[in-house]
């Protein structure tokens, strides 16, 4: 069945940056558009960032433009989330999911931006 699993978040400082991983297995990860979404505690799910099949035509989300890179690696069914310059307000469980298919998330991965 349909597996993604996120890794790589943690606490930081503002200013600070983190890598986010999402492994995926049980589908064909490289022929499916995938996307990083977000959740803080107490809001709905935020959408933070797109890239198409080919790894190319990524988009983001106003708020996290410029300070966040989204890219994959086909070859090791991997997404990732570069995060820079990060702010309290990007305090969030992060998830992968196909982009037409949010339930597909995993369990997500804590990131927490505080001093």
């Amino acid at each position: 069945q349909v597996q993604l699993v996120e890794s790589g978040g943690g606490l930081v400082q503002p200013g600070g940056s983190l890598r986010l991983s999402c492994t995926a297995s049980g589908f064909s990860f490289s022929t499916y558009s995938m996307t990083w979404i977000r959740q803080a505690a107490g809001k709905e799910l935020e959408w933070v960032s797109s890239i198409n099949k080919s790894g190319g035509i990524p988009n983001y989300a106003d708020s996290v433009k410029g300070r966040f890179t989204i890219s994959r690696d086909n070859a090791k069914n991997t997404l990732y989330l570069q995060m820079t310059n990060l702010k309290p307000e990007d305090t969030a469980v992060y998830y992968c999911a196909k982009v037409l298919d949010w339930g597909s998330r995993g369990q997500g991965t804590q990131v927490t931006v505080s001093s």
